[in-house]
């Protein structure tokens, strides 16, 4: 029973995460705008550097699968906001940063650790970030 009850958790959470990126998405395509690139920026660090500490260690994957769906979103949505802008080569650029990040984090246990610690100061960052632009609209 107590099996049964954590996968419909597991599963149910990832359908929202999906359900929610997937709405921001449509949204950013109706509208032609999008979230601001900071705030997103932000996000897509924080979702990395726990995907990755998550891995590092070797947890279940079903613990964290959420974070791969959202971080393939993220991109998604990046993708659109550098479309809009008419500035898809400066996609690269932050590409390139996050994926040596990627790495870098998996270098000594360390830097991982602490860019952990660092994810509250990133989602608070967003946070702001994200009320920055709503106070502007």
């Amino acid at each position: 029973m107590e099996d049964r009850l954590l996968w419909f958790f597991n599963w149910s959470i990832l359908g929202m995460c999906a359900a929610l990126k997937l709405l921001q998405i449509y949204v950013s395509l109706a509208q032609h705008v999008g979230l601001r690139l900071p705030s997103l920026l932000l996000e897509l660090a924080g979702f990395l550097v726990f995907h990755r500490y998550q891995y590092y260690y070797g947890n279940p994957l079903h613990t964290y699968l959420g974070y791969p769906i959202l971080i393939t979103e993220d991109i998604v949505l990046l993708i659109f906001i550098f479309h809009f802008n008419r500035n898809l080569k400066q996609a690269l650029s932050y590409m390139t940063i996050f994926v040596s990040s990627w790495f870098m984090l998996s270098l000594q246990k360390w830097i991982g650790d602490l860019a952990m610690n660092l994810c509250t100061v990133i989602s608070t960052a967003n946070k702001i970030a994200q009320l920055q632009n709503l106070w502007k609209a």
